[in-house]
């Protein structure tokens, strides 16, 4: 199942990670190892903040995905599950829309 996954940077500990110059390694080894499909970079609600998107086999990868972000960073996350157009288009939305309009 395709997810976005939304991380959510404190300043003091990014800033930390920038001063002691270790940041490109802590991101690269946390992207490196979770293989994100994009990965995107921005500032939201005064946070730097990556959206990632990544493709799970299992709910049971969330933990995975969550921790190297908790623990390198003490980082806070979101994560939701997403669509693709064709996603979407074998969603059966005429069906439902039949069913419970």
């Amino acid at each position: 199942m395709r997810m976005m996954m939304f991380v959510s940077f404190p300043n003091d500990a990014f800033n930390a990670a920038v001063r002691d110059g270790s940041v490109r390694a802590k991101m690269q080894k946390v992207l490196g190892a979770q293989k994100p499909e994009a990965a995107y970079f921005m500032d939201h609600s005064g946070k730097r903040t990556a959206v990632l998107v990544l493709d799970l086999a299992s709910a049971s990868q969330i933990p995975a995905l969550a921790e190297p972000w908790f623990l390198t960073f003490n980082a806070s996350i979101e994560i939701h599950p997403v669509m693709t157009p064709s996603d979407l288009a074998a969603a059966g939305l005429d069906k439902l829309g039949k069913e419970w309009g």
